[in-house]
């Protein structure tokens, strides 16, 4: 089996992939690696400190399923912890992983950015998903650490995106800052929630929540016209969210076409169905 991963900054997000012998998938879209989603795991990545530890870590994590994996994937955002999970994943499999960003991976789309290089391993697995996936042009939002807003061309070229801060680093920001405030719990908010709060936390909730919505709706807004101004197909474009986050604000956001926990994961297998 292979087992796909995603080291993000606060969480890896593991997947394990059984060939099924035929290209297809679940999302309507047009189909591409023929593997399919077997389990899926969540691991903190400040567990990820050294190789040893990284390996007991991840074999606890995927339990008996651990000697049925014979090869990896990995993307990565935290170049602290790509060298442990490389090593750990090597020592399991036997082989050395596939690591998207380096020069014998091919992803098949081009980066059309000013820096190629400076583009997130992640953004770019998700283009790559989305592009197999779904029609394309079209807006990708990853709800993680950070929430970006990313165009993917014609195509399928990566054309890059808007990096804001993620809601949680925006209520961390917030306790640091203001000493009487309290600490505020990240869930998911009733589409109800008045904006006008009565007491300290329901005024800190209606700025989070509604706040967020409004900034996600205004990028998703300014960027569809800004690509409108240099097309005239006059089709409005589709907005596929993913990332950890995307089901406590999806449902509340008007511009969202389609929400794909897996989008991820899905680029991690066409690209390594490419590669190998």
């Amino acid at each position: 089996m292979l087992l796909a991963i995603d080291v993000g900054n606060t969480n890896l997000v593991l997947a394990l992939g059984d060939r099924t012998g035929q290209s297809g998938d679940d999302t309507g879209g047009r189909g591409g690696s023929c593997h399919s989603i077997v389990a899926r795991y969540r691991i903190e990545t400040r567990a990820m400190t050294d190789p040893q530890g990284s390996e007991a870590v991840i074999r606890a994590a995927l339990g008996e399923m651990a000697g049925k994996v014979d090869d990896a994937i990995i993307a990565s955002v935290v170049p602290d912890v790509t060298g442990p999970v490389v090593a750990a994943m090597t020592a399991i499999t036997g082989s050395a992983p596939l690591i998207v960003g380096t020069d014998d991976v091919d992803l098949g789309i081009a980066v059309n950015i000013d820096v190629p290089s400076q583009a997130g391993a992640d953004r770019l697995v998700n283009a790559v998903g989305a592009m197999a996936h779904y029609d394309v042009p079209a807006i990708l939002l990853d709800f993680g650490t950070a929430t970006t807003l990313d165009l993917v061309g014609e195509d399928g070229g990566y054309e890059g995106g808007i990096i804001a801060p993620g809601v949680a680093l925006s209520i961390e920001a917030l306790e640091r800052a203001a000493a009487q405030l309290p600490r505020l719990e990240l869930r998911a908010f009733d589409v109800d929630l008045p904006v006008l709060g009565k007491n300290t936390v329901a005024a800190m909730e209606s700025g989070v929540f509604w706040g967020y919505v409004g900034m996600i709706e205004g990028l998703l807004q300014r960027l569809r016209e800004e690509h409108a101004a240099g097309n005239t197909d006059g089709q409005q474009l589709p907005a596929i969210a993913t990332g950890g986050l995307a089901g406590l604000f999806a449902a509340h956001l008007s511009g969202i076409t389609a929400v794909d926990p897996d989008l991820t994961v899905r680029g991690l297998f066409e690209i390594y169905t490419r590669n190998r």
